[in-house]
């Protein structure tokens, strides 16, 4: 078993590795200069130079990439940012509480809507009800979130005035934005657990639980429901990495301060540091919970 873990958290170095070298080539290939945008275009010559220095951007690419591997590796250090001069880890930690609450809303409501709909698609299988169940599902598959979190402030903010269209100063901010992230995951859970329910339901113990005089409710939910949740899961545990990264375009559109906004900011402003350490610190999380 430990050599087990051992071998996967071993296995997250190239992973992370890769992540931070792609990040950090497209960044350096993304046409814009953050010195101009940090000092103007009516900053003098001599002014952009220095800031160039300062920055190291007068180096090559090779060896910025091995200097701010270097730092992140012995210090632990993602670098400071153009726009704050801010330490970026500091600025992420900041920010990282209300992604990470948006992501277990969310999951919270994949799950609830996900788990009840597959059971129910699988015990009433080829019905009407397993029929409307897996079209919207794939549905909910095939929906953007960028799109789903327009409709609905169009719907519920413009023409209902029932909900908020941004922000985040009570709870009722965070129903718009935790049910468009956790539309498309719970689509995805409904899947797997439909499948699962469908093979254990199947097997020789669940007929014995039933000859035994078992009521259906305790059938389902004490013998076949247990042995099915276990690939739902791990399907659950990947699909809430997929909420963290989906958080970059909710969090934009409703206007919520957490990381997926703040990385999106920086991508406008060319805040290298940002961008690349907001990239690594999401990887890792996501590469820990797989």
């Amino acid at each position: 078993m430990y050599k087990y873990i051992l071998r996967r958290i071993l296995m997250m170095i190239p992973v992370l590795l890769g992540v931070v070298f792609i990040v950090f080539f497209l960044m350096y290939i993304t046409p814009g200069d953050p010195v101009s945008i940090m000092l103007g275009e009516a900053a003098t010559p001599d002014a952009v130079k220095a800031l160039r220095e300062e920055l190291g951007l007068n180096r090559g690419f090779f060896m910025r990439f091995f200097l701010y591997v270097k730092g992140v590796v012995l210090h632990g250090n993602l670098g400071i940012s153009y726009v704050t001069k801010r330490p970026v880890m500091i600025e992420i930690l900041e920010r990282f509480p209300t992604t990470a609450l948006l992501a277990s809303l969310s999951a919270a409501v994949s799950l609830s809507i996900g788990i009840t709909a597959g059971i129910v698609s699988a015990t009433r299988q080829y019905t009407m009800l397993d029929t409307a169940f897996t079209a919207v599902a794939l549905f909910g598959v095939s929906m953007p979130s960028f799109w789903q979190g327009l409709v609905y402030i169009m719907i519920f903010a413009l023409w209902l005035g029932i909900l908020p269209a941004s922000g985040t100063y009570g709870w009722q901010y965070w129903i718009m934005p935790a049910t468009t992230l956790g539309t498309m995951s719970a689509a995805i859970i409904m899947r797997m657990t439909r499948s699962s329910m469908l093979e254990v339901i199947r097997q020789d113990y669940i007929r014995t639980a039933r000859a035994k005089g078992q009521s259906e409710w305790s059938v389902i939910m004490k013998h076949a429901f247990r042995n099915a949740l276990i690939p739902v899961i791990t399907v659950s545990g990947i699909q809430f990495g997929h909420l963290l990264g989906g958080s970059v375009l909710v969090e934009s559109i409703f206007a919520i301060p957490g990381l997926g906004k703040y990385m999106v900011d920086a991508i406008r402003q060319r805040d290298a540091p940002v961008v690349q350490g907001s990239v690594l610190f999401m990887a890792l999380v996501f590469s820990g919970i797989n």
